[in-house]
């Protein structure tokens, strides 16, 4: 692959696969490095011992970002855990909770997603993969590893969560 060519691909996926990572781990220079690994990973394909120069199709590069996105989740966990554990006062100052304050106005897409941010880790997930990614139960349990039945209890309740937080937002106006 030349170098054009991997600028062109470059390109062509970054903001993509950036916009997925971001939603999961809600950090951008984690969310940048996260796309451009994943980036790297389908680029180093092309360059296999067998020649191979196919690149990767569009939900390769999905699955992959997306496990990378969870894996940086788990990750930050273990850490906060640590640092619970052996270092809390040091924890919170680390660890600020994202900014939700939701608008003073009707429902809106900047409600909504600073609804979706204010949920925990699972159901945010959830509802990031099914409803702005478009994957299907069967595509996140391959990527997970957790049962369809598990996730569509957690879609569910992600749900149930996210219109109360929308209805409660709408009582104060």
């Amino acid at each position: 692959m030349t170098r054009e060519e991997s600028i062109a691909f470059y390109k062509e996926h970054a903001r993509w696969l950036f916009n997925i990572s971001l939603r999961i781990v809600r950090e951008p220079a984690l969310a940048e490095e996260i796309m451009q690994d994943t980036i790297l990973k389908a680029l180093r394909q092309t360059h296999g011992p067998e020649g191979n120069r196919k690149l990767p199709e569009r939900a390769w590069l999905a699955k992959t970002c997306i496990r990378a996105s969870i894996d940086a989740l788990r990750k930050i966990k273990r850490e906060r855990l640590f640092l619970d554990e052996y270092a809390s006062d040091g924890a919170s100052e680390y660890f600020s909770p994202a900014d939700s304050d939701i608008p003073e106005e009707r429902l809106s897409v900047n409600k909504i997603k600073a609804a979706i941010e204010s949920l925990s880790d699972p159901y945010r997930l959830i509802l990031n993969l099914i409803l702005i990614e478009g994957l299907d139960y069967e595509e996140i349990s391959s990527i997970t590893g957790e049962r369809e039945g598990t996730l569509r209890t957690q879609y569910s309740r992600a749900r149930k969560m996210l219109a109360a937080r929308l209805m409660a937002g709408q009582e104060g106006l």
